[in-house]
């Protein structure tokens, strides 16, 4: 029972930070879709989208 707590904990863990990560990269890609005018509405969208993964990465918790 402890090995299975311990591995789901593992891997929710592993989730949250992979979000995060994602949520990192979305961010920066849409800092530079920004940076040039045409795509700047993408950028936008991109961007938001990153950090709305960051933060839910770093505050939701599993409902487990």
């Amino acid at each position: 029972m402890t090995n299975i707590f311990s591995l789901r904990t593992l891997v929710g863990f592993a989730e949250h930070a992979a979000f995060v990560v994602v949520g990192l990269v979305l961010m920066v890609i849409g800092l530079g879709l920004g940076v040039t005018m045409v795509l700047l509405p993408v950028g936008v969208v991109v961007g938001l989208i990153g950090v709305a993964m960051f933060v839910g990465g770093l505050l939701v918790k599993n409902l487990d």
